[in-house]
């Protein structure tokens, strides 16, 4: 069985930090891209940041870049999402995403979402 948890969440002042992980099991953790996506009220799904499972390469939105770093700890099947300076428009559902293949057929999973408000 697939499982995507994110963690981490919540109420946060403007300017703050906030690490949000996302456990996963039942999948290839280390060959997957793993990715975070976000969703604010009355907006579009948008991706955030994605990094790799061969390389580790990464990639970033641009409003993101400089603010947010995403990292995987291949060991424990876990990606995170380390954001800095967070502004109120960052305020969104965030959801952890795997992308892979299982042989030729490609895959992928999400999460159920995470929810981080910036407001002091």
């Amino acid at each position: 069985q697939v499982q995507l948890v994110e963690s981490g969440g919540g109420l946060v002042q403007p300017g703050g930090p906030l690490r949000l992980s996302c456990a996963t099991s039942g999948f290839t953790f280390s060959s997957a891209t793993m990715s975070w996506y976000r969703q604010a009220p009355g907006k579009e799904r948008e991706l955030v940041a994605a990094i790799t499972g061969a390389r580790d390469n990464t990639n970033y939105a641009d409003s993101m870049k400089g603010r947010f770093t995403v990292s995987r700890d291949n060991a424990k099947n876990t990606v995170y999402l380390q954001m800095n300076s967070l502004k109120p428009e960052d305020t969104a559902v965030y959801y952890c995403n795997a992308k892979g293949t299982w042989g030729w057929f490609p895959y992928t999973y999400w999460g159920q979402g995470i929810q981080v408000t910036v407001s002091s």
